[in-house]
C-alpha cells in the first residue's frame, strides 16, 4: 500500500536513531536528507563540530596545564583558524563514514534533497538539480532539527558577522569576538575563544542566563569567566548593530553602552527548519518559532501516524535525548512499548569549564519545601585534582533529610559531563547518601569527589 513504512526527514540524532530502529525491526526505511551528506546539523554544524573546537582549542592552547606552568603556557604558539579545522573535518568525515555504515548494514535507504508534504502520507523530494520524485509512508518522521535565528537587524556577512552555524568555519582567528546570547550555544563559543586568549564580551538583554542550572554553579562559572577577562554585559539588549572600519561589528546597547569587536557571534536562538515542509499539506501547524507540538510520551503530532522528534519540539534540545525521542517514536509506530524512560537525564554543556547537572536544583527543593542539605567537594581537593593542576572546579549534591535520598547532582569543573552520569545512575536509582559515603573510588580519580562532597553533606545531616 505505502512504499516505505517509515520515511524519515532528517538525519540527525533523533532521525538516524529511529531509522536504524525501525529497520532492526524488519521495516522498510526512507531517510530523507537535504544536506550533502548524512549527519544533520549535529554532525556538520552542531554537536559534533562545536565539540570537536572545543577539544582542539584545549589541547593547542595548553589550556589543561596552565595550572602548572602558568597562564602563559602554549603547546603551539600561533594557532590559526586553518589549525582548528583540519581536526575537525578529519573528525566529521569520520562520523559521516560511521553513520553511512550503519545505514547500509540495516537496509536504510537514503535519498538526497528536500522534502514537502504533497499529502499526510506523501512526501515529494526535490534535489540540488532540481528532479523532482515523490514516495509515500505509512509512517512519516519529521526530525528536520532547527536552523539558527537572524533577525534583519544583524547584518551577516560571513566574514565578522556569524550566525551559530557559521562559526565552525571560521576564516581567522579574531582577537576579539562579542557574542550576543548567553544561552548554551553562546556561553560554549564564548568561552572557548576565551581560552583561546581571544578578548570576549558575552551579551545577554536578560539579568541573568542559563537560568535552569543551580545558581550557585552559575556563581561558579561566571567568577571563573571574570577571572579571564570575560566582559559580561547583562540586563541590557542590543539596540543597533553596525559595521565600521574594515567591517567591524559596532553593538549598541539600550543602556548607552557601545560594544566594538573583529568579530560577531550572533546566537540568540534557533528556529525550527520547517517552513518548506509544507506541513499545512499534512494537517499540521508550528509555533511561532517553527516547533511542533508532540503528545510527550509517544512523539506523535495531531496526525497519529506523523512523529516529530530532536530539537524541532523544543527543550531539551540535546542530542542524548533527541536519540532516544526518535527509538520512542520508531517504537511506538509498529507497536512496541518500551520500558519508560528513566525519571532523570543529564545536561552538559561544553563550555570552559564544562556544566552538567541532573535532578532538582537547590531552587528547586527549596520551592517544594523539600528538607534537604547539600554537600560541597572542590576538585582541588582530590589528589586527582592536584596531579591535573586544577585550581577551579566544583561538585554539589543535594539530599532529603528525611529520606537520605539523593535530589540532584550540579558540578562546574573539568570532566564535568562524564563524571554527572555515577550522580544520574544513583538518582534513578533512588539511592541515598549511604551509598556515597560506603562506597570505594578508584584513587585518584575525580570522581572521589563524590565521596568528599557526601560526607560534607553527611556531616550536616541529622543523625539517623
Amino acid at each position: 500500500m505505502y512504499d516505505f513504512d517509515m520515511i524519515v526527514i532528517g538525519s540527525g540524532p533523533s532521525g538516524r536513531r529511529a531509522a536504524v530502529q525501525s529497520a532492526k525491526i524488519g521495516k522498510s526505511v526512507l531517510v530523507v536528507e537535504k544536506g550533502r551528506r548524512v549527519g544533520g546539523v549535529s554532525v556538520h554544524t552542531g554537536t559534533i563540530p562545536s565539540k570537536t573546537l572545543r577539544e582542539t582549542v584545549l589541547n593547542l592552547s595548553g589550556w589543561r596545564e596552565r595550572g602548572f606552568y602558568g597562564r602563559g603556557y602554549r603547546v603551539k604558539q600561533d594557532i590559526g583558524a586553518p589549525d582548528l579545522m583540519i581536526r575537525l573535518h578529519k573528525t566529521l568525515d569520520h562520523e559521516v563514514e560511521v553513520l553511512e555504515h550503519q545505514f547500509s548494514r540495516n537496509g536504510v535507504k537514503t535519498a538526497r534533497g528536500e522534502a514537502r508534504f504533497l499529502d499526510p502520507h506523501r512526501i515529494e523530494i526535490t534535489t540540488e538539480s532540481g528532479e523532482v520524485s515523490s514516495v509515500t509512508g505509512a509512517h512519516v518522521l519529521i526530525a528536520c532539527g532547527t536552523r539558527p535565528f537572524r533577525p534583519d537587524y544583524v547584518p551577516f556577512n560571513g566574514t565578522s558577522v556569524f550566525d551559530s552555524d557559521e562559526i565552525v568555519e571560521l576564516p581567522r582567528l579574531p582577537r576579539s569576538l562579542a557574542v550576543i546570547g548567553a544561552g548554551v550555544i553562546g556561553v560554549e563559543y564564548a568561552s572557548i575563544f576565551s581560552a583561546l586568549d581571544v578578548a570576549v564580551t558575552l551579551i545577554e538583554p536578560r539579568a541573568t542566563f542559563l537560568d535552569f542550572i543551580d545558581k550557585e554553579l552559575i556563581e561558579e562559572f561566571v567568577h571563573e569567566l571574570r577571572d579571564r577577562n570575560v566582559g559580561l554585559r547583562l540586563g541590557s539588549a542590543v539596540t543597533s548593530i553596525e559595521l565600521g572600519k574594515d567591517d567591524r561589528p559596532i553593538c549598541k546597547l539600550a543602556d548607552g553602552r557601545t560594544v566594538q569587536s573583529d568579530m560577531l557571534l550572533f546566537a540568540a536562538g534557533r528556529v525550527g527548519a520547517t517552513d518548506r515542509l509544507n506541513l499545512g499539506a499534512a494537517g499540521l501547524s508550528v509555533d511561532h518559532r517553527g516547533r511542533v507540538t508532540v503528545e510527550p510520551k509517544t512523539l506523535q503530532t495531531s496526525v497519529p501516524h506523523i512523529y516529530a522528534a530532536g530539537d524541532v519540539i523544543g527543550f531539551p534540545s540535546l542530542a542524548s535525548t533527541s536519540m532516544e525521542q526518535g527509538r520512542l517514536a520508531a517504537c511506538h509506530a509498529f507497536g512496541l512499548e518500551p520500558p519508560p524512560p528513566p525519571e532523570f537525564f543529564p545536561y552538559g554543556i561544553y563550555a570552559v569549564p564544562e556544566i552538567s547537572t541532573v535532578g532538582m536544583s537547590e531552587e528547586e527543593v527549596r520551592r517544594r519545601e523539600i528538607p534537604y542539605e547539600c554537600g560541597i567537594a572542590r576538585f582541588r581537593e582530590t589528589s586527582r585534582g592536584h596531579i591535573m593542576g586544577l585550581n577551579n572546579g566544583m561538585m554539589k549534591m543535594i539530599f532529603s533529610t528525611k529520606t537520605r535520598r539523593l535530589l540532584g547532582v550540579h558540578i562546574v569543573g573539568e570532566g564535568a559531563t562524564e563524571l554527572i552520569h555515577i550522580g544520574q545512575a544513583v538518582l534513578n536509582l533512588k539511592g541515598t547518601i549511604d551509598y556515597f559515603i560506603e562506597n570505594t573510588f578508584n584513587y585518584p580519580t575525580l570522581a572521589e569527589a563524590y565521596k568528599i562532597a557526601g560526607l560534607d553533606a553527611w556531616n550536616r545531616m541529622p543523625k539517623v
